[in-house]
């Protein structure tokens, strides 16, 4: 093994190694319930940003509250995968 090839395979397992030890995913999905069809219908024809401009029609308002920290709700979707 020469020195490149021994770098290189450094470097493969430190990126493994990152990859490994990553947090395990804890946002919430949007839900596939009645309620939140539309968007999921509105992300597939006319993608993210045309669905997200709806969440807040609902999300923010009174007895919806975001939770203490949440961040920007004007990009939900960036966060909250919508199943495809």
């Amino acid at each position: 093994m020469t020195k490149r090839d021994i770098i290189t395979l450094a470097v493969g397992l430190g990126v493994v190694a990152v990859l490994l030890a990553a947090p395990e995913e804890t946002t919430p999905h949007l839900p596939t319930d009645s309620t939140h069809e539309k968007f999921h219908q509105i992300f597939r024809a006319e993608g993210k940003k045309a669905a997200e401009k709806f969440c807040k029609d609902c999300h923010g308002q009174e007895g919806m509250e975001f939770p203490e920290g949440h961040p920007d709700p004007n990009r939900c979707l960036f966060c909250h995968k919508a199943n495809r």
